[in-house]
């Protein structure tokens, strides 16, 4: 059973990038929600066992969104390989689900 509505995650290394891709996903109405939360990531990259810094972006959206959601990250995002991960919404309560699908396009 696929859910009408998600939560999208990426995570940005500075609070700047963070505004910025949150307040363009509202502008466009790719999401309804943008949480921004400091976090430390430990994450193996080449090799190696990094530790950084970064900014968790919790994303509201409707499941039909998840492919140009995932594109508009990917064109600002300075990554080489942006997280972005689908999570389904089983259940929630039914105004804020239909305030997520008022909100977005």
């Amino acid at each position: 059973m696929q859910s009408d509505y998600i939560i999208v995650l990426t995570t940005v290394g500075s609070r700047k990038l963070a505004e910025d891709l949150a307040k363009g996903m509202l502008g466009e109405r790719l999401a309804a929600c943008v949480q921004i939360q400091q976090t430390e990531s430990l994450y193996a990259w080449m090799d190696k066992i990094e530790h950084s810094n970064e900014y968790l972006l919790v994303i509201k959206t409707k499941t039909v969104l998840f492919e140009d959601l995932s594109q508009f990250i990917l064109q600002k995002h300075d990554y080489h390989i942006p997280e972005i991960v689908q999570i389904p919404i089983v259940k929630g309560s039914e105004s804020y689900l239909e305030w997520i699908k008022a909100t977005t396009k």
